[in-house]
């Protein structure tokens, strides 16, 4: 069986569960069709991006059954099964799609053991090695509204063997509080870039504790005068606004592991280029302000 070992960079590794990782893997949410929904455009294209990935030393792939739906699963069996050890795969749960592309709220310990057997049937796999709950914005925007259910759910898979390790998505800290009450949490995937840092103190939190952070929408957020900074500091290092936005979040805590979508070879090998860059001290206090501007 073909090995996957960590290219690490100057960026390192980390640890996942008890999986080490490249601290730049593949987010795979692109590989779907607009809107996240449907076919790719190119099925060839997404196959190559796959391969490409593994291939250039990528060791953690993000992924979901609710991408497509079913499409960014299947995708990823065709084109890596049998999977190399050392490559791991990291699926969510708690939404589905309707017919008409929404997202919706799937939570129940029903829904959340049918979306558990779609990944093990898609991927072609007999276990997960990692699966966030993600919870749902509707649910969040009401407040800490308790995890213990949905959860507790996916701990029980975990106990029968269906699930090797458990994390969150879209969670606060008190949430993330009580799903570790619950079950070992390896991982927290939240929306977290250098104008939205919402997340510093769970950030923190985690990293002493040895728990993975994995922010989503590196460039979300960002108003014409932020993404100005951002532009002028990547035309000074010679790189470009993403690839600079990339490695100030891996310089800002070692916890922080990213996954960079992309349905382009070219763009994969300009996502991991940004382990290699190492920003110097005025450029992170300049790129930091960034975060207290108001928008």
């Amino acid at each position: 069986m073909t090995t996957v070992k960590p290219a690490a960079g100057k960026a390192g590794t980390f640890m996942l569960g008890d999986r080490e990782v490249s601290r730049i893997g593949y987010g795979a949410m692109q590989l779907a069709g607009p809107g996240v929904f449907g076919p790719p455009r190119d099925h060839g294209a997404a196959i190559s991006v796959l391969k490409e990935a593994v291939a250039s030393g990528v060791n953690h792939i993000d992924t979901s059954d609710f991408y497509g739906p079913h499409v960014v699963n299947k995708l990823i069996n065709e084109a890596l099964s049998p999977f190399p050890a050392g490559l791991t795969i990291v699926t969510k749960v708690g939404a589905i799609r309707g017919d008409d592309g929404s997202w919706q709220k799937a939570a129940e310990p029903d829904e959340l053991r049918a979306s558990v057997e779609d990944n093990l049937r898609n991927l072609g796999i007999d276990h997960l090695e990692v699966v966030n709950l993600r919870i749902h914005p509707d649910d969040q925007a009401k407040g800490n509204h308790s995890v213990a259910r949905s959860f507790g759910a996916l701990a029980a898979m975990r106990e029968e063997g269906l699930i090797r390790h458990l994390g969150i998505s879209g969670a606060t800290l008190p949430q993330v509080s009580e799903a570790r009450s619950i079950a070992p949490v390896v991982c927290v995937q939240n929306e977290y870039n250098l104008a939205h840092r919402d997340d510093d103190e769970l950030i923190d939190s985690l990293a002493e504790d040895g728990i993975a952070y994995v922010p989503f929408f590196p460039l979300g957020g960002f108003n014409p005068l932020q993404s100005e900074s951002l532009s002028k500091v990547a035309g000074r290092l010679g790189a470009s606004p993403l690839q600079v936005a990339l490695a100030w979040l891996l310089q800002r805590s070692p916890n922080i592991l990213l996954i960079p979508g992309t349905s382009s070879v070219a763009h994969l090998h300009e996502n991991l280029a940004a382990a290699a860059l190492s920003l110097p001290a005025d450029a992170v206090a300049e790129l930091d302000t960034i975060g207290s501007k108001v928008g």
